[in-house]
């Protein structure tokens, strides 16, 4: 028996990645199908079914399971799932066709049967999108939102361009992509962190979820981990981010650059996993729980701005929500479908000179003028407009690797510094 947590939705995990001969005979029943375009962020979703990330699902959801996630976190089945998971098109499929799914480069990523089709008006989309993205921040606003949102939040351009049907229906992965070859050793299957896990006899386990260089700031949420925790799990977003933010394998560079210099080794797990960013704050704090509880991670950490982008969240609206949603622990009708990884709440963290290390506002009494604010979108700013980075923001070790990539780069992107970065509320 296991002592780490069980998969999320109470089936084990769901695999929906095909092996050996039935892989070969769906990959030859492939090409005489009708093909899809997928975007690439339904080929991170189809990943994470195929190696169970996203268990219990086994496809893309139905209309009823649509409307349920986005109004009260709930699948048609009453099973807790946080953020819509769907296949958009423009084409004209019709319910009981099976097709290929294809992305960009044609590596055909899946087939699916499709179950039902339903219409995705415009104020469809714009209903999604309040529901999910729309926050308590300054940006999410009544009188601020739509003007801001279509040209300042990623996850919402998402959705507005999305085609006008959505697919839903069960899918047989073909593909994971390159991922292991880019991440070999990093990119990790729920089966295979569950394996290493278990080796080194964890059952309480905490993950960090990464998108920016890890500051100091992400150094001290992993080591008050360590301390509570049997190991914490680095795990950093290695699928597709908006302009401007530092790509995956520079990211990990980073991190097992600290861990090699800075960390007890044997308490820490640097892994990747295959998604990309959809910057839906609170929503996506919850998302980053469900499906870390499938590689057997019980505690998420989760700080200041969880997910976010811009001024959409308030700054601790990722740690609130965990305690308006349904289905948690203990409260579940049906065993398996609440949510049983946890939230590990960490007030606003920082380096302190009077405190002389890193603090929180829970522990240190000085004022924000003796701290030096710690944030992946204050470093990605100086870093890109070639500025001196303040003395404790990173380790000399990172920003080394850091400035290189910059130094590199034909083409830089304006960082927008939100007001949640600037420690303006602090």
């Amino acid at each position: 028996m296991s002592n780490l947590v069980a998969p999320h939705g109470g089936k084990g995990l769901v695999c929906c990645l095909l092996e050996g001969a039935e892989l070969e005979a769906e990959i030859k029943k492939a090409e005489g199908l009708k093909t899809l375009e997928i975007s690439d962020r339904a080929k991170g979703d189809l990943i994470m079914m195929g190696i169970g990330g996203f268990s219990p699902l086994n496809g893309f959801m139905s209309k009823a399971s649509w409307k349920g996630v986005c109004e009260n976190f709930l699948m048609e089945d009453g099973t807790f799932w946080p953020i819509p998971i769907t296949l958009d098109t423009n084409e004209d499929v019709a319910v009981g066709e099976e097709v290929a799914l294809k992305a960009a480069d044609g590596t055909v990523y899946a087939t699916m049967m499709v179950e039902e089709k339903f219409e995705m008006t415009e104020a469809d989309k714009k209903w999604e999108c309040e529901n999910v993205y729309k926050g308590h921040g300054e940006e999410s606003a009544d009188d601020v939102f739509w003007k801001i949102a279509m040209e300042d939040h990623p996850g919402v351009q998402a959705v507005m361009a999305q085609g006008k049907y959505n697919l839903a229906g069960p899918v047989k992965v073909l593909s994971e992509g390159d991922y292991a070859k880019r991440f070999p050793g990093v990119y990790l299957t729920p089966k295979e962190i569950r394996a290493e896990m278990e080796k080194r006899g964890w059952s309480k386990v905490a993950a960090l979820q990464l998108r920016n260089p890890m500051h100091r700031s992400h150094e001290f949420l992993a080591k008050i981990a360590v301390e509570v925790c049997d190991g914490v799990v680095i795990h950093s977003l290695i699928g597709n981010l908006k302009p401007g933010d530092i790509p995956g394998d520079v990211r990990i560079k980073c991190i097992q650059t600290l861990i090699d210099n800075y960390f007890v080794p044997e308490n820490v797990i640097n892994a990747g996993y295959p998604l990309d960013m959809r910057y839906a704050g609170p929503r996506e704090g919850l998302l980053h729980a469900t499906f870390r509880q499938n590689y057997g991670i019980n505690n998420m950490l989760i700080g200041r701005d969880h997910a976010g982008v811009g001024d959409f969240y308030g700054l601790f609206e990722a740690q609130e929500i965990f305690k308006k949603i349904p289905y948690q622990d203990g409260c579940s009708a049906e065993p398996g479908k609440a949510l049983l990884c946890q939230p590990m709440n960490i007030d606003w963290t920082f380096y302190c000179y009077k405190c002389d290390g890193m603090a929180s506002m829970r522990t240190c009494p000085h004022s924000k003028e003796d701290r030096v604010i710690l944030s992946g979108t204050k470093l990605r700013k100086a870093l890109s407009e070639g500025a001196e980075v303040v003395d404790h923001f990173g380790r000399d070790e990172v920003l080394v690797i850091l400035r290189e990539y910059y130094a590199g780069l034909t083409e830089k992107v304006e960082v927008k510094m939100q007001k949640a970065a600037s420690g303006a509320d602090m």
